[in-house]
């Protein structure tokens, strides 16, 4: 198999810092996830760039459209859902509201309430921008075989399990 950037990446740690410790297979996990994260990072900006959607758009768009009860939330559940505060989620969904991408109508149950709804053409910008992501990642899992895959998948979710404190 050739050589990858976290093979020259562990090869010069041996040669030239023979002081420091440090287990090889550990750090050519780290350098292999950080190379697919970015991977993954410019794959996303690409797509939003052929759409025409900014990082906090997309994000947002993608909250509204995964949740248990697509295309619809409150400003709250989605500051919370973001990590955003309430004032920065409002300055967000004035921007996608400016666009025509979501739109704010007083909650069904509750006429104080604000809801958020994405649109047509949200979803449509949405569903463009994934298909464009969808395509990357297919393309990247594309070297494995599926039972490589799966085995992979099983092997990350003890490592995020473990992150997540579950494991």
């Amino acid at each position: 198999m050739p050589r990858d950037a976290a093979d020259l990446h562990v090869e010069r740690w041996r040669d030239h810092w023979i002081d420091i410790s440090f287990d090889e297979e550990v750090e050519a996990l780290t350098v292999r996830l950080a190379v697919l994260k970015r991977h993954l990072r410019e794959s996303k900006q690409a797509a939003l760039a052929e759409t025409g959607l900014q990082d906090f758009e997309y994000d947002t768009l993608h909250a509204l459209m995964i949740r248990e009860t697509p295309g619809h939330a409150s400003p709250g559940e989605l500051a919370q859902e973001l990590g955003v505060s309430n004032a920065g989620i409002t300055g967000r969904l004035d921007g996608l509201e400016k666009q025509g991408w979501v739109r704010r109508m007083p909650g069904a149950a509750d006429r104080r309430r604000v809801d958020v709804e994405v649109t047509r053409s949200g979803v449509a910008v949405w569903r463009r921008a994934m298909a464009l992501r969808g395509s990357a990642e297919d393309d990247l899992a594309a070297a494995l075989s599926r039972r490589e895959l799966v085995t992979l998948n099983r092997l990350l979710k003890k490592l995020t399990l473990r992150v997540e404190g579950g494991g």
